[in-house]
């Protein structure tokens, strides 16, 4: 190209495309490169999004959004393979404007964020792949491309999990097979009243499934379903170091998980039109530092994604930080100094932020969520136990109680389940 920006964005993600959002509004020089065919192109369709927070950090920018569905239909399903169990909050809160969460395409959401880049002054440029960055003396200045050189005052990683540029530079290390999951996920259509049926919905909204234990072969996972406007996405993610040497393969579970009989039923008479698998990171922890000389590091490429237990964040963390990321380098170009020390003001704002604030909250809970007994025995207890308590042959029946405890004692120590219990109270 033989041009300088002010700033060059690694990747059209969420977090690139927020960040180039923010800079090209101050009205500041912003390249966004891509390797993909179009922004959202290597990105999984489907998913959810936290919004409330995000009004916050860039107003306005969520007016004319392409949201699929607003949701205000939570539920909780513990599945075995033949039975399933569910908790199920419906809230008219939830579904009354401003909405905090809603359903989204993310071929179609990004392409939209990058049409508001776009029409902020920055530039995008896809189809490039960066194989390097361009240094001077331990500094970032650039990008290269096929033997290309593209200069910059500052390089913006939001190249996704693993970032190869970010280990190259020795700002982030090699991840741990515990800290990492695969996430396989397919997009079902089905006719937009078929939904709002099988789903009790009305109008624009929305649901969210969490499963646990089926859908992940007892191994620490679960699955996953949001209700779009015309179509399901539906998922599943299983730790790496869990599905390192399992008696599955990862690509086979999501065929599996629409043979269960809660799930069959919701996707009957549905297309799959597409269906992808990719990395998240789950390490629960941000890194020391995301900022070298001339480089910031911002969402999945950081690990800002956190599993709580009863819902997964990722997109909103990912906005939220290439939103502060673009204050940091604001700041640090009015003040003339683009150093480490001072773009370090990015690790600051992003840890004082709500994502730094639910990282520490959550983060340290992580370990309860490694207890096998959550994904093998307890699912398939809640089934078992229901299931015998409310079936009736004729015969005399046993106190609930003693049923009830029958189940439990043949599949996990009283102590146990109480230490488990005592350990998930005080993580949420």
């Amino acid at each position: 190209m033989g041009e300088k920006f002010d700033v060059i964005v690694v990747g059209a993600g969420l977090a690139g495309l927020a960040c180039a959002y923010a800079l090209a509004r101050e009205e500041i020089p912003v390249l966004v490169v891509e390797r993909g065919d179009y922004p959202g192109a290597k990105n999984v369709s489907g998913g959810r999004i936290y919004t409330l927070s995000l009004d916050q950090l860039l107003p306005g920018l969520w007016d004319d959004a392409p949201f699929e569905r607003h949701v205000n239909r939570e539920l909780l399903c513990f599945m075995n393979g033949e039975a399933s169990v569910s908790v199920e909050l419906f809230s008219s809160r939830f579904g009354t404007a401003p909405y905090h969460s809603h359903s989204v395409l993310r071929g179609t959401f990004d392409q939209w964020l990058a049409s508001k880049v776009e029409e902020s002054g920055g530039l995008i440029v896809t189809k490039m792949k960066v194989d390097e960055l361009a240094t001077v003396d331990g500094r970032v200045c650039g990008v290269r491309s096929a033997g290309d050189t593209v200069d910059a005052d500052v390089v913006v990683l939001a190249d996704g999990v693993n970032s190869l540029l970010a280990r190259k530079l020795g700002l982030l290390g090699r991840p741990h097979p515990k800290h990492c999951a695969v996430a396989a996920k397919e997009i079902i259509e089905l006719p937009r009243g078929t939904i709002e049926d099988r789903f009790n919905l009305e109008g624009n909204e929305g649901a969210a499934m969490l499963m646990v234990g089926f859908p992940s072969c007892g191994a620490k996972g679960g699955g996953f379903l949001y209700t779009n406007r015309e179509s399901l996405s539906l998922g599943l993610v299983v730790e790496i170091a869990a599905a390192m040497g399992a008696d599955f393969q990862v690509s086979e579970l999501t065929e599996r998980l629409k043979s269960h009989p809660t799930i069959k039923r919701l996707v009957k008479g549905g297309r799959t039109v597409e269906y992808a698998a990719h990395l998240i990171p789950e390490a629960a922890v941000i890194p020391q530092t995301l900022v070298g000389d001339g480089v910031l590091v911002v969402g999945d490429a950081a690990g800002l994604c956190l599993n709580m237990g009863l819902t997964v964040r990722g997109m909103d963390y990912a906005i939220a930080s290439g939103a502060l990321a673009a204050r940091a380098i604001k700041e640090a170009r009015e003040a003339g100094d683009l150093s480490r020390a001072k773009l370090s003001r990015f690790d600051r704002l992003l840890r004082g932020s709500f994502v730094g604030r639910d990282f520490g909250t959550f983060g340290k809970a992580q370990h309860l969520l490694d207890n096998q007994r959550l994904y093998r025995d307890y699912p398939d207890l809640a089934c078992a136990a229901l299931e015998q308590t409310m079936f009736f042959n004729g015969s005399p029946k046993e106190r609930f109680s003693r049923a009830a405890r029958r189940e439990i004692t043949s599949r996990v120590s009283v102590l146990k389940l109480l230490g488990d219990a005592l350990g998930g109270y005080r993580m949420l």
